[in-house]
């Protein structure tokens, strides 16, 4: 009953404590055992929980409670746990590598293909810093593009909101 009172408390740690000491003076008491199942679940120790309970079963098999409430609850608890294991472990990568072998692809850098893309990068970039042109959008979204040569160019209210090469 201290265990029950506790568990209702959400002190879970002491009502484990109080089911323990009740099995340990009375081991054939089904409802000591169910009580501790009880309480081990609230600590998050499914397995314990299901142990306890299939002592208390082993005791009165005849309890529909601790068949259809009980030990079918820590069960699912019990499948859902694993499942969680399972996603956590595919999530997680293994420390110590950021990346694995498989999402890098194996390029040749030296292929013809390869030498006219990174030819044709830099052909691109070359032509925009000599262009050096800005585009300016003021508070009131007025927008204005503007040559870096003209050096006196204002913004058409004269407050600057957003200024991007």
């Amino acid at each position: 009953m201290k265990s029950q009172v506790l568990m209702s408390l959400h002190e879970m740690f002491p009502a484990v404590h109080a089911a323990e000491m009740a099995v340990k003076r009375n081991p054939h008491s089904w409802e000591s055992w169910q009580t501790l199942g009880r309480a081990q679940l609230g600590l998050g120790e499914i397995v314990l929980a299901i142990r306890s309970f299939q002592v208390a079963l082993h005791i009165y098999p005849m309890n529909p409670e601790i068949w259809k409430e009980d030990l079918s609850w820590a069960r699912k608890l019990q499948e859902q746990q694993k499942v969680a294991r399972r996603i956590e472990k595919k999530e997680i990568p293994p420390e110590g590598t950021d990346v694995s072998p498989e999402s890098i692809p194996d390029y040749d850098f030296e292929s013809d293909e390869i030498v006219a893309v990174c030819a044709a990068v830099a052909e691109k970039q070359k032509s925009v810093s000599a262009n050096k042109t800005m585009v300016i959008v003021s508070a009131s979204g007025t927008v204005e593009i503007v040559n870096e040569k003209e050096e006196g160019a204002s913004t058409p209210d004269g407050s600057v909101f957003i200024k991007a090469r």
